[in-house]
This record gives structure tokens, C-alpha cells and sequence, in this order.
């Protein structure tokens, strides 16, 4: 197919058409039989040419420019058109080149609608894109790039202006979509008019940008917002040049503001919750000749509807807190940095002052309020620092780890609390957990609580990743050496609710030999997971753990590893694995790492584990899990026949002592007791054990001498033959005490055989005693004869043991 194309000389109007960059020349234009490779049609010309392939759009594109002299006659104001008709399918641009004086101002109206700048380098949608320049003298400044389908319906600039509308060959579009009108001087480089209706956003960037913005320069961003509507403005990317004389800075003007201009440094936090319509002024400086830097910025206005809770506050009291800093901030801040087009939320701590993440430290008292739809797109970040230096000061002392009340209570949900302890080299933390107790979150026994705690032990050199722990286990007090960072990091909703039931505490601590020891104190009826450290990346070189297993009353605890070895090899020094019971003469079991773990075992006491690392060789770690379950302790089945086969034999000893004595009784004369009224059988503090005092009870009288009291076979003649002596019992005449009499001195119970290696027998506790005597009747004398010793009031008694003792009888 063949192009006519036909230009009036009035026009101004300069077509070119030419390859397209890096394309190789696979077609050709062919102008009355000659064959080029670009062609070139000035004002007043008239050309038909043909191209030597079917898709020439794929090889060429074509430009057309109409230069307006605005200085020297009379502006062609109005819309611009699309001239010439007929062009050819090509990738095009059309550019305007309007000159005009600095002293009076071009405007650029767009239609319906509008337009939205991009940044360098991004491309729009329908790829129909707007470039505006503004030439002042012999200097062109980029005023932006621009898609269709925005806010920005006017741009004035002061002096002449190069506009730029690039189509591609496909387009459909057959008008400009903007006109030209001639304003009076702005005094300024440019002002950029955006029109925000309803809840909305745009983002603008300074001229040049990512370049600098023209030295000592001044422009504007004029914002049509509904009055019922609240704008605020966020800085997302801006620099600073190096200035000799004035500031660079922006400046607000705000209908209604009784400090007209509100000016700002850059690095401010810019206004928010703006009512209504306002402009932004970015103002620059003289700049160093030797080092003049950059002035750019890029930045968002954010429309929004006023909140129902626009102006409910909520009371934030940091004041009696110290050391912490409390940040409000979107989901996924730091790392995340939110998309432009995303929804909004605020952050107010006071009308005007709002953005996106809020910082509050420790100290002040704050009344914060939101401007958000969602307030769960929201998350709160604390951190508190607790330190000791002096060991005196700070030992006795506990701190609660708790979240503040006034933190909890915020319509926020909590992200992370993060406590950072520091102590010098000989002083250690020790972390519990009294009532809830810890469980540490392993493979085999998940949390699944609202919240968990993530403990870390750093130093300069290393850092231990103690492990993750949630509420209600086994685990009640962690030591460890080294500053510690506890991160209390929440799940859902339920932390909310939960919260009131902290309890997790530190303290400072001395100097502990393991990098960390756990006291374990389980219930009787759970099962225990533990593991080391730094799992799944194992120990880190000669560092030591222990753990501290309190097993319950009535309880046997079952120990059990799960793996045979500890499936490392060592570079230098050795590792262990150490096992002992708490308890007098308990073994110690240990095993090295070239070694079998223990076995399964019963442990009977509290007892201990210990795993400490060596140096590993490359590409072993160490790494141990073991369990502890309980059951109830049981009597072995050997143990009770041999209790009960001790009994029968005690039974039959019994039974045949008592044989003996029965034939003895009839071949021996009774004995009678005699009791010793002058002894004293009162123990000092032994008050109160009968209700009724002596005196009104016959607790002292014998009723019956009991055969089994019988000591007359103790005393032997030195011939072999027994004589026929009695206890006589007598009469108590002396006062009568609150007390009973105490039973005879143990060793008047079974004859005593005397040898060197005989051993005391143990002492009596807590019994009464009261002493005994016993009368020896002389040979020859009848049984008759006991009566009268009876009235004889203990005349002629004597003591056995000194009877014996003048006798020399010694068995």
C-alpha cells in the first residue's frame, strides 16, 4: 500500500520517518523507485511512498513536530490536534515545541481522564504516554513522564514547553487529549494541579527526578481535595543537595491554617489528616559549585475518608517505664515496604502529625489515635533493655517480663516484645517460669499456645539460639551465661486474653560453669521433649549444657535418648554425655561421642544430663533429643516373696521362743517386779500426754505381771543351778505424777551376749522412761517370805545391775 502524505507550509509541521533502534534493515522505503532507509517530509511538501514489506512497524518509527512561536505572534490556543491525517501504522510520537516568554505562563489542560506520572523507566499500561519539558533560556528541564488515567489535569509552566504524546502503531487514539491556553507568569518553574475525588492516592516526583531538581529553584503541587476528605503526605525518597546560601525545604499552605506557610525540612514527618484542598511548594538552594549534590524527592498524598473513630484517642502511658521503645507500624514493616497502592493506615499521636509507623519511648504519656479502615493491618513492636553492672545492687532483685498494660490494652495486635538483658562477664540471668512453666517447642511437641517465647545468648563471638518456648510445660527455670534477648512473639487473637496470665521472670544471678542449665520440674502424668540448643544446627564448639530433672514423689522416671550415638566426629578435644542420679553412692554414667548413648533407664531420683560439645569436624554437628516419661513406683515381685519368707521365718522363731519359755515357767518360780519409787520418771517437756493426772487414774497399778517380763533367768548360780528368785512388786507410797511409767531400759529385754564387736543398740527416741529395779531374794528363802519384803518398803532391795556387778557375773 501506498502513503500520501501532504503538509501546509502554515502548519510548521515536520514528518520523519526512520528505523527503529538496534532493528536490523530488512525493509526498505521506496520514493518513486528509490530506495531509502529513512525518510524526511518538511512544511510544504507533498510524498507518497511505498514500504518493501507487509509489516513495516516492526522495522521504523515515525515522528511529527510543529514548532509554535509564542514570541513573536499569536498563540494557536485552544486543543490540539492530531495533524496530518492519513499517516502510515507506525510506532509515533508527536511533539509540540512551544517557545514563549519567561514573563508570561503556558498552561496544559487535560481532559478527562487526566494523567498519572511514573517514574523513569516504567512503561503505562496502553503504552500512550505523555513527556512534558519546560525550556527556560537555553536550559530544558524535565517536568515528568506521564500515563493516561490519573489526577493531574493541569500542569503551567513559565517560559516555553516541548510536549511530547508517544502512541503505539496500534493505537486507536485520534485526539491529543489536552489544549494549550497562555496564563499570566507563575514566577515559578511549574505548578502541577491534582484533582483527588473520593479515596484515593498519587504519586508525584520532582522535576529531573531521579536527577536533580534546578539550583534555587521553586515549584508547586496544587491538591483539589473534597472538603469532607482527609489528605496526608508521605516522603518515600528524597536527597539533599550541598547548599552555600538559604535551606532547601517544602511549604504548605492549608486553607484555614493560622501559620500559613507551615514550612517543613524535608526529613520532617509531613502533615496528615489534612481537610480539605492544600499545595506543597518544594523550594531549592545555591548550591556548592565544587560539590552541588542532588534535590529529589518522591512522594505520596494519601485521600482518605474521616474514620468513625477519627478522634476516639487512646491513652498510651510510657511514663513509669524506662529503657523502651514501643513502634506502631504496618504488617511486614521493616523488610516489607507497602505498595503505593495499597489501602493506608495511620498513625496519629497528635491532629496533623500522623504517619505510617509511629515510634513512642519511655517516659511521656501519649494519646494516639488511627486513621484506618482495617486496624488489623496494623502490629505493634516493643523493646525494653535490662541491664546490671553491679552484682550487690541487682541480685536480690526480680524482674517481670510482662507486656504493659497499657500496650495490651491498644486495638493493635501485638507483634513481638522483645527484652534485651545485659550482664557483665561474671554475673548470669536466670529466667523462670513458676506457675505456668515453660515447654520448649520441639518436632514431637508442638506449641500451640497464643504466644511464644524465643530465647538467644549472644556474645561478641557467638550467639546460641536457645530454642522457642510457650506456656504451660515442664521446664522451670532456664540459667545462662552470656546477654540474653527474649522475643515474645504472638499468635491470633488470644494473646489478648492470655496476656493477664504471664508470669515469666529474671534475675541476675552469680557466675554458672554451663553455657545454659534447665531445671525440668514435670508433672507425674506428662511426657517431656528436650533438645539441645541451636537446634537443628547443632552445638556450637565446647560449649556445655545441663539439665536438671526433679522426678515427682512416688514417681520413677524413664530416661531415653533418640539415637544411639551422638553422631559426631571430634577435631579437637572430646564430647560428652554425663547422667547421674541425685543421691548418696549414685554412679555416674558417661559416654563420648565415639561411644553408645545410654540406654533406656529408670531413674529413681532427681538426677542430671549433661552434653558437652567438642570441636566438631567439618560438616557434623551435635545434636541430642531426649524424653523423660513417669510411672508409679512398684515393688519387684522377688523383693515381696523375700519380705514374705522373712516374715514366716520371724513367725517361726517366735513361735519357738515362746515354747521354750513355757517349759521354763514351769520348772522356775515367778518373778515379781518391783517398782523403784525413788526415781524421778518425769521428762522434761513431755506435758499433757494423758487427760487425767495420775492421782484420779490407776495407770500405775499392775494389774498382772506379765510373764514375758520374767529376768530371773539372767542371774545363774556359778555352779549352772538357778535360784528361785521373784520380782516382788511394791506398793507406791510417794507422790503420783501427770506421767506413766516408762517400760524397762531396752537392755533388760534379752540377755546381752558381750563381745568385742558388739554393737550399741540404737537409742530410743521420744520415750518415756522410767527406771526399774528388781529385788534379789535370797537362797533359802520361801515363797512366803515375799510377802514380807513386800511391806518391807524396799528395805532390802538391791539393784540387779549393781548385784551383778558385785558378783562379777559378766556372760
Amino acid at each position: 500500500a501506498s502513503f500520501t502524505i501532504s503538509l501546509r507550509t502554515v502548519d510548521n509541521i515536520t514528518v520523519m520517518i526512520k528505523l527503529r533502534p538496534g532493528v536490523s534493515p530488512g525493509c526498505q522505503i521506496r520514493v518513486k523507485n528509490v530506495i531509502r532507509s529513512e525518510l524526511k517530509i518538511k512544511p510544504g511538501e507533498n510524498v507518497t511512498f511505498t514500504f518493501t514489506c507487509s509489516t513495516p512497524e516492526k522495522y521504523f518509527i515515525m515522528e511529527i513536530q510543529k514548532n509554535i512561536d509564542c514570541v513573536s505572534g499569536p498563540c494557536p490556543f485552544g486543543d490540539v490536534h492530531l495533524y496530518p491525517p492519513g499517516l502510515p501504522r507506525l510506532n509515533r510520537t508527536f511533539i509540540w515545541d512551544v517557545k514563549a516568554s519567561t514573563k508570561a505562563g503556558l498552561e496544559l489542560k487535560f481532559s478527562a481522564p487526566w494523567l498519572r506520572q511514573i517514574e523513569p523507566g516504567e512503561t503505562c499500561p496502553d503504552f500512550v504516554s505523555y513527556n512534558i519539558n519546560s525550556c527556560i533560556d537555553m536550559a530544558t528541564v524535565n517536568i515528568g513522564t506521564f500515563c493516561r488515567n490519573g489526577s493531574v489535569s493541569r500542569v503551567k509552566l513559565l517560559g516555553g514547553v516541548v510536549m511530547s504524546l508517544h502512541l503505539p502503531w496500534d493505537s486507536p487514539l485520534t485526539t491529543s487529549g489536552f489544549s494549550i491556553a497562555n496564563r499570566a507568569s507563575i514566577k515559578r518553574l511549574c505548578i502541577i494541579e491534582s484533582i483527588l475525588k473520593g479515596e484515593s492516592s498519587v504519586t508525584l516526583m520532582s522535576p529531573n527526578y531521579p536527577l536533580g531538581f534546578p539550583e534555587d529553584e521553586l515549584m508547586t503541587w496544587q491538591f483539589v481535595v473534597p472538603s469532607n476528605m482527609r489528605a496526608s503526605v508521605f516522603f518515600h525518597n528524597y536527597s539533599l543537595s550541598n547548599c552555600e546560601r538559604k535551606e532547601e525545604r517544602v511549604e504548605y499552605y492549608i486553607p484555614g491554617s493560622l501559620s500559613n506557610p507551615e514550612v517543613f525540612k524535608l526529613s520532617d514527618s509531613q502533615p496528615a489528616n489534612i481537610a480539605g484542598s492544600f499545595n506543597l511548594s518544594l523550594q531549592g538552594c545555591d548550591q556548592d559549585a565544587q560539590n552541588p549534590g542532588i534535590l529529589r524527592l518522591l512522594f505520596q498524598v494519601v485521600v482518605q475518608h474521616p474514620q468513625v473513630d477519627e478522634n476516639v484517642t487512646h491513652l498510651v502511658d510510657l511514663s513509669r517505664e524506662w529503657n523502651m521503645t514501643v513502634t506502631i507500624h504496618f504488617e511486614g514493616w521493616p523488610s516489607r515496604i507497602p505498595l503505593m497502592s495499597e489501602p493506608i493506615c495511620l498513625i496519629c499521636k497528635d491532629p496533623r502529625t500522623c504517619d505510617r509507623v509511629l515510634t513512642l519511648v519511655s517516659g511521656a504519656v501519649y494519646k494516639i489515635s488511627f486513621l484506618c479502615k482495617d486496624l488489623s493491618r496494623l502490629r505493634i513492636t516493643a523493646e525494653k533493655g535490662i541491664s546490671c553492672i553491679d552484682l550487690r545492687w541487682c541480685q536480690r532483685k526480680i524482674y517481670s517480663l510482662l507486656v504493659p498494660k497499657a500496650i495490651a490494652q491498644l486495638p493493635i495486635r501485638l507483634h513481638k516484645f522483645i527484652w534485651k538483658l545485659s550482664a557483665p562477664d561474671l554475673i548470669n540471668i536466670e529466667i523462670t517460669s513458676p506457675s505456668l512453666k515453660l515447654q520448649q517447642h520441639v518436632p514431637e511437641q508442638r506449641c500451640n499456645t497464643s504466644y511464644s517465647y524465643s530465647i538467644v545468648s549472644a556474645t561478641p563471638e557467638t550467639e546460641l539460639n536457645v530454642g522457642v518456648f510457650c506456656p504451660g510445660g515442664s521446664i522451670e527455670k532456664i540459667q545462662m551465661r552470656n546477654n540474653i534477648t527474649i522475643s515474645l512473639k504472638t499468635f491470633g487473637k488470644g494473646f489478648l486474653n492470655e496476656s493477664n496470665h504471664q508470669d515469666l521472670k529474671m534475675s541476675f544471678v552469680p557466675h554458672i560453669k554451663d553455657e545454659c542449665t534447665f531445671t525440668v520440674s514435670p508433672d507425674p502424668k506428662a511426657k517431656v521433649y528436650l533438645q539441645t540448643p541451636n537446634w537443628p544446627f547443632g552445638l556450637p564448639p565446647y560449649v556445655s549444657i545441663s539439665w536438671y530433672v526433679v522426678v515427682p514423689s512416688k514417681r520413677v522416671a524413664h530416661l531415653a535418648f533418640s539415637k544411639d550415638r551422638m553422631g559426631i566426629a571430634c577435631e579437637t578435644g572430646r564430647a560428652y554425655v554425663n547422667v547421674k542420679e541425685e543421691t548418696l553412692g549414685a554412679e555416674e554414667t558417661v559416654r563420648r561421642e565415639d561411644e553408645l548413648l545410654p540406654e533406656p533407664r529408670n531413674m529413681y531420683h532427681n538426677f542430671w544430663v549433661n552434653v558437652s560439645n567438642c570441636k566438631p569436624v567439618d560438616k557434623t554437628q551435635l545434636t541430642l533429643q531426649f524424653w523423660v516419661t513417669f510411672a508409679d513406683k512398684r515393688i519387684d515381685l522377688g523383693v515381696i516373696l523375700a519380705v514374705v519368707a522373712g516374715a514366716g521365718v520371724l513367725v517361726a522363731i517366735g513361735l519357738t521362743v515362746c515354747c521354750v519359755k513355757k517349759k521354763k515357767k514351769k520348772s522356775q518360780n515367778p518373778m515379781v517386779g518391783v517398782y523403784n519409787a525413788n526415781v524421778n520418771t518425769q521428762v522434761p517437756g513431755k506435758q499433757g500426754l494423758f487427760t487425767k493426772g495420775r492421782k484420779n487414774n490407776e495407770s500405775h497399778v499392775y494389774a498382772i505381771i506379765d510373764d514375758a517380763m520374767v529376768y530371773g533367768h539372767l542371774l545363774k548360780e556359778s555352779n549352772g543351778s538357778v535360784a528361785p528368785e521373784v520380782d516382788v512388786y511394791r506398793p507406791f507410797d510417794g507422790p503420783i505424777g501427770s506421767l506413766p511409767p516408762s517400760p524397762p531400759p531396752f537392755s533388760f529385754r534379752k540377755d546381752i551376749k558381750h563381745s568385742s564387736n558388739t554393737e550399741e543398740p540404737p537409742p530410743l527416741m521420744d520415750t518415756d522412761h522410767d527406771t526399774y529395779t528388781f529385788a534379789h531374794q535370797k537362797s533359802g528363802q520361801s515363797e512366803d517370805n515375799g510377802d514380807k519384803n513386800e511391806k518391807n518398803n524396799g528395805d532390802t532391795s538391791m539393784s540387779l545391775l549393781e548385784n551383778k556387778e558385785q558378783d562379777g557375773l559378766v556372760e
